[in-house]
């Protein structure tokens, strides 16, 4: 059976030839063009009626707002390879793409535009202002799904969902009133993040953390012997304290704990408590408690049955009577403090004083902790059994060592908060009847009518929808023919950043709505894109990076295998423009390396020849083998930076530096379907990686229509053979210290060199004496040959190179004797440094070290200058 009639759909080969590609690979000339055609023809629908095991990925939805910066690129590169070699790999492959609504980041936009009108959300109304919101999506939204497939995406155009569509309200709908009805969703005030911008409640991941200059101030409460002093960096909420806490065993504060003191600035007296909560070795061991504006303090509250006292409104205004009244909280805090040091009650004031502070990540507006009446859901059994799922095998973490930070999440989840103050989203489907009464209605219940009956004003957390995302995408709550044969989805890819907010959310809905059958199988955790100095990207550093313009200049093939080239699960990932380069020239090489075999009669058609091959053909064929193996191996573990690796070191490396240049002027009927096969099975393997370049030389090559859905390639192991890689690898030596020495001593590549070969028979190589010679540039020696130069090869093999007329044996040798005396000068000022008791054991270590690493460089400088000295 020929290659070609493998693969599906495959059409009669025509004989091929290097003419029918251009001389030089132009992605812009071949990205759109085979996209269109891959979309056009339906090869990444998935068949629910197909009899194939399933693989399913679910694309983690981007923003409606969004666009494709480098973590997408990063993130939808490794996804795709996965997918698309599943594909390949006779699997129903099923990428499922969609999208976010977005609710802060959507709303933020759609106001900012109503602003340039002089018009708010209150002008328009709540519906009119949501219709705005459908209509700005319609009309500007979604922008990275176009991107997407400008690198290449094999998404399932087919099922694209969107969070706020019919369907997923729906399962939203579904799940709350589920939860509800058990107990798991409850109204309670608690302390939450809150945006004074957006004026609504955040979630943990909404809230970005930054070290920020502040002042922190040491405050005396009372007098005399019964004062007792805190610290604080937020000296405004004081206004609000309801307690000073003590540690229960700390000595110096026992006598104090139970009575009252007098808080400064208001004329109320407070408490002291004693909690567990409270360091005593912070600070001065007594902490401030104001239990409407801090998580720790609400809960020392909690235990304690402390009152909490909001002093701030919505926009961080202060509102308690009294001279304070009215300022923002970044006014009101120095003014405190005026105000207390007028008292004599500062005792300490340190500035700057840096500390992490939370920051809204859509509007950057500082999070104030504030007491709020939300919607919450209870997490703890949701928890545990997602917890449970990891323990008990049923999904796995790759890598393994996230585990423990996943447990770390789980085991100690606190309720999540899931109501915002928002208009856009999930509105909640709870209704308040006129006399208190509380109704939650699904999503085929009657709404509550008459007078009196209002709906809960919130919205949903963005993250409690997509939380649904791996099921309600298949269309659950109903029992739909995709959830039937996709779900469980096989693996989540997603960067290590989001495992709590996220993958957690979906583990434990997942398991509460699909009766305890976990969303995934895998969670393949990937890491952060990097510049190549390791260093974080952002705009601030001037080191951002748009794919999209690598894209445009580079190609979607060179992006894709710079970002897959450092993707091994858990580990951040370095870029650099250098590398990306480096990858464009990898994929003219693969072109130049199919255009050579095109053009020496390279073919995939009739059977691959197994019999009398040559030793170069039997060589190839068995590193191949060892390649697929390897290359399954990595795959399997997620490991790509390891794939990429192994394809790129054969295909540069075997293929085009050895065996092509071994097979100039060697072209025969046997080698040409050998060189045709290689091609054939190396572009197959790439492909998840590079899919463009590789669908345009693979076709050309085998004649077939496409590649996405070719049969990935199978090691046999009839084809190793050990003794022909042991031979070749003695030939590459052989070559390989020729080369080394003419580049050490000057002689141009393509200068020819006489020379005598000794010991070939001996070493098995005198088979491949005209091969060696080729390849190292070597003439056979005449009447008149004499040895200058002597080079002895570990393989058995003596080199006597007649190196007169190419090399100045005496200008070498006095270049050569200076090298090695600035070598052996440096070896013993460095000797001499290291044999110094008092150098050793007073200089840092790291200048020891740097000392030792001059010596062992020196060393290796004077092995190399004597091995050249010997050979002249």
């Amino acid at each position: 059976m020929t290659e070609t009639q493998r693969t599906p759909g495959s059409a009669e080969p025509t004989a091929p030839t290097a003419s029918v590609l251009s001389a030089q690979y132009a992605p812009g000339e071949v990205e759109q063009r085979r996209y269109e055609r891959w979309v056009a023809d339906g090869l990444f629908k998935a068949d629910t009626a197909s009899d194939k095991p399933p693989f399913t990925i679910v694309l983690p939805p981007p923003n409606v707002t969004g666009s494709l910066h480098i973590g997408h690129a990063l993130d939808h590169t490794v996804q795709d390879a996965i997918i698309r070699r599943k594909r390949m790999q006779g699997f129903e492959a099923l990428w499922l793409p969609g999208m976010d609504h977005a609710g802060i980041a959507t709303q933020n936009v759609v106001e900012r535009q109503l602003a340039t009108s002089g018009q708010s959300r209150h002008d328009l109304g709540r519906e009119a202002f949501v219709e705005k919101v459908w209509q700005w999506k319609a009309e500007s939204g979604g922008k990275i799904l176009g991107q997407m497939t400008r690198l290449g995406d094999s998404v399932d155009w087919s099922r694209e969902r969107f969070t706020m569509d019919e369907g997923l309200s729906r399962a939203v709908l579904t799940i709350f009133k589920r939860l509800f009805d058990d107990g798991l969703i409850y109204r309670a005030e608690r302390i939450i993040n809150w945006c004074p911008r957006c004026l609504t409640a955040l979630s943990d991941i909404e809230v970005e953390h930054s070290d920020d200059d502040g002042e922190l101030v040491s405050i005396r409460y009372g007098e005399g012997a019964d004062a007792i002093v805190v610290a604080t960096t937020r000296a405004e909420t004081m206004l609000g304290d309801t307690a000073v806490a003590v540690h229960p065993d700390d000595e110096r504060y026992k006598h104090l704990v139970g009575t009252e003191v007098e808080l400064p600035l208001t004329g109320r007296r407070i408490p002291i408590v004693a909690d567990a909560h409270v360091d005593p070795a912070f600070g001065t061991g007594a902490v401030k408690v104001t239990p409407a504006h801090d998580p720790n303090d609400f809960e020392i509250g909690q235990r304690h049955d402390l009152p909490s006292l909001t002093i701030m409104d919505e926009h961080g205004v202060i509102t308690v009577h009294g001279p304070f009244l009215g300022l923002d909280r970044f006014e009101a805090r120095p003014a405190v403090v005026a105000a207390l040091r007028a008292e004599g009650r500062i005792v300490a004031e340190k500035r700057p004083y840096v500390h992490a502070v939370g920051h809204c990540q859509r509007c950057g507006t500082t999070v104030e902790p504030r007491l709020s009446l939300q919607w919450f859901v209870r997490t703890e059994p949701l928890a545990r059994a997602a917890g449970d799922a990891v323990r008990d095998g049923r999904v796995r973490v790759e890598p393994p060592e996230l585990t423990k930070r996943y447990f770390g999440w789980v085991d100690n989840m606190h309720d999540w908060c899931i109501s915002r103050q928002l208009w856009w989203g999930h509105r909640i489907p709870v209704w308040y009847g006129p006399q208190g009464e509380v109704v939650c209605v699904g999503p085929d219940e009657q709404v509550p009518t008459g007078e009196g009956w209002t709906q809960d004003q919130d919205v949903l957390d963005t993250w409690f929808s997509s939380a649904l995302w791996p099921f309600s995408t298949l269309g659950w709550p109903d029992e739909t023919p995709d959830l039937a044969k996709f779900y469980p989805t096989s693996v989540l890819v997603t960067g290590y950043d989001i495992l709590f907010f996220w993958v957690a959310r979906m583990m434990m809905f997942g398991l509460y709505a699909m009766d305890g059958r976990q969303p995934f199988d895998v969670v393949m955790l990937h890491g952060m894109v990097r510049d190549q100095h390791g260093k974080k990207m952002s705009k601030s550093f001037g080191n951002v990076v748009d794919p999209l313009d690598w894209i445009d200049r580079f190609g979607a093939d060179a992006t894709r295998f710079t970002l897959a080239r450092g993707a091994n699960p858990g580990a951040d990932v370095p870029v650099s423009e250098e590398w990306v380069q480096g990858a464009r020239n990898f994929c003219n090489k693969l072109w130049n390396a199919t255009r050579f075999g095109l053009s020496n009669g390279a073919t995939v058609e009739g059977d691959l020849p197994t019999e009398d091959l040559s030793t170069v053909d039997r060589w190839i064929l068995s590193r191949l083998q060892h390649v697929i193996a390897e290359v399954d191996e990595q795959f399997e573990a997620f490991e790509l930076a390891k794939v990429c690796d192994t394809l790129y070191h054969f295909a540069w490396d075997d293929v085009c530096d050895w065996y092509l240049e071994l097979s100039k002027g060697a072209m025969t009927p046997q080698r040409q379907r050998v060189l045709g096969h290689v091609l054939d099975q190396l572009l197959r393997l790439l492909h998840p990686i590079t899919p463009f370049v590789t669908e345009e030389l693979w076709t050309t090559l085998t004649g077939a229509p496409t590649l996405v859905r070719a049969a990935w390639p199978v090691a046999d192991q009839a084809l190793v053979d050990d003794a022909a890689e042991r031979e070749v690898a003695d030939l590459q030596r052989v070559v390989t210290e020729v080369r080394r020495f003419r580049a050490d001593q000057g002689v141009k590549p393509a200068q020819r060199v006489v020379a005598r070969l000794e010991g070939l028979d001996a070493a098995g190589l005198s088979a491949h004496e005209g091969l060696i010679r080729s390849l190292a540039r070597l003439e056979a020696p005449g009447a008149e040959f004499a040895a200058t130069a002597k080079l002895s090869v570990g393989v058995g093999v003596t080199v006597e190179l007649d190196t007169r007329g190419t090399i100045d044996v005496a200008a070498e040798r006095a270049r050569l004797g200076k090298d090695k005396a600035a070598a052996e000068k440096e070896a013993a000022q460095c000797r001499a440094k290291l044999e110094n008791p008092a150098f050793t054991d007073k200089a840092p270590d790291a200048v020891v070290e740097k000392i030792r690493q001059r010596l062992a460089a020196a060393e290796t400088d004077l092995a190399r200058i004597n091995g050249q000295l010997d050979a002249l």
